[in-house]
C-alpha cells in the first residue's frame, strides 16, 4: 500500500511554506547548520569517553547514546522539513522495518536528497543508516569525529595499480573492513550502499551503455565486501527504490522546498546464504554469483522505478 508520509499536506499547508523559496532555502540552511552543530557538540561527550575508555561494554553503551543523539538530529531535520516543505511523500513498505535488526540497504542514487529522504523514512523505524567512508573523511571538521563515534567504517582502498606494485597489501582492505565491522555485532545496524557508485544522469547512463532504462550499472564489489566481512551477522536485504516524478532535485531545490513529490518503495528479503563469507577477489564463481544476484535485483528495480514514474503520469492524465 502506498500511503502519505510526513507532513500530511493534503489537509493543511506547512506553517512557513508561504515564504519565497530562496528565503526558505536560507532559513533551512541555518536550521540545518545549527541543528548539526548542536547535536554534534552533545555527541562529542560520549564519543570522547568511548575513545579514552577501552572497555567493550562501556563502548557499546556509548555507541547507543551516540545513536540516540544522531536519531534526534534526524528528527529535528524532519521538523524543519515539516515546517517549510509542501512535499508529498508516498512511502511503501516502511512498516516491514524493525529497529532490532541487522540490514544491508541497497538503493538507486539520483541526488544528494536521497540520503536525507532515507534518513527521514528510516529514522527510529530501523537501525541508524551507516555508510562506508574514505579514510580521509575522518578529518572533516565537526562531523568527522561524529562519524567515528557512530562507528562508520573508514576504508583505505588500494587501486589495482598499487596492488600490482605492492602485492603484499592484497587483502589488507578486507581485513580492515572485518575489523571495523566487528563493532556492528553488538549494536543493530543498517549498512548502506549506493551500488551504482555515483548519481544517475542521462550522460552517465549513455556513457555506460547501461542495459537499464532508469539505472546505472551496479557495482558488485562493495556489496560483496560487506557480505564477506559481515555475512554471519546480516541476514536481510532492504531494497530501496526512490523516485522523483518531477525530476531528480538538487540539494538546494530540496532545502528551498521545491520538490513537489518523493516516492519510495522499501522491499525486504533474505540474503542468499551462498553469497556470504566468501572471498570476492579470489573466487571467480562467487564473483559471478554476486553479480548475477545483483543484476536480478537491478532488473526488478528498473521495472519498479518505471511503474512508480508511470503511476504519476497516469495520475496527471
Amino acid at each position: 500500500m502506498i500511503a502519505g508520509f510526513g507532513n500530511n499536506n493534503h489537509n493543511r499547508m506547512p506553517m512557513l511554506s508561504f515564504l519565497p523559496a530562496p528565503v526558505i532555502g536560507v532559513l533551512n540552511s541555518l536550521l540545518l547548520g545549527l541543528n548539526t552543530v548542536f547535536w554534534c557538540l552533545l555527541l562529542y561527550i560520549p564519543a570522547v569517553f568511548k575513545l579514552v575508555i577501552p572497555h567493550k561494554g562501556f563502548r557499546v553503551l556509548c555507541t547507543r547514546v551516540i545513536i540516540w543523539i544522531s536519531e534526534s538530529w534526524v528528527a529535528c531535520n524532519t521538523g524543519w522539513m515539516k515546517l517549510t516543505h509542501n512535499t508529498r511523500w508516498h512511502v511503501e513498505g516502511a512498516d516491514k522495518l524493525k529497529r532490532e535488526s541487522w540490514y544491508l540497504v541497497l538503493s538507486n542514487h539520483q541526488s544528494w536528497v536521497d540520503i536525507l529522504a532515507m534518513q527521514r523514512v528510516f529514522n527510529r523505524q530501523a537501525p541508524f543508516l551507516k555508510f562506508f567512508l574514505k579514510q580521509q573523511l575522518i578529518w572533516v571538521p565537526v562531523i568527522g569525529l561524529a562519524w567515528w563515534g557512530l562507528d562508520f567504517p573508514f576504508m583505505k582502498r588500494y587501486t589495482r595499480e598499487y596492488l600490482i606494485k605492492h602485492p603484499e597489501k592484497r587483502g589488507d582492505d578486507l581485513k580492515a573492513t572485518r575489523k571495523a565491522c566487528e563493532k556492528f555485532r553488538y549494536t543493530p545496524v543498517s549498512v548502506m550502499n549506493f551500488v551504482e557508485g555515483t548519481r544517475f544522469t542521462p550522460a552517465k547512463h549513455d556513457r555506460q551503455k547501461s542495459p537499464y532504462q532508469h539505472l546505472l550499472v551496479p557495482k558488485a564489489g562493495g556489496v560483496a565486501f560487506v557480505l564477506d566481512a559481515m555475512g554471519d551477522s546480516i541476514d536481510t536485504l532492504v531494497d530501496v527504490t526512490i523516485a522523483y516524478p518531477d525530476g531528480a532535485p538538487t540539494f538546494w531545490d530540496f532545502i528551498c522546498g521545491r520538490v513537489p513529490e518523493i516516492r519510495m518503495t522499501i522491499d525486504t528479503q533474505a540474503i542468499p546464504e551462498h553469497l556470504k563469507g566468501k572471498d570476492y577477489s579470489e573466487d571467480a564463481e562467487h564473483r559471478r554469483n554476486v553479480k548475477d544476484w545483483l543484476g536480478d535485483l537491478w532488473r526488478a528495480k528498473d521495472e519498479r522505478l518505471g511503474r512508480m514514474l508511470a503511476r504519476q503520469d497516469q495520475n496527471l492524465s
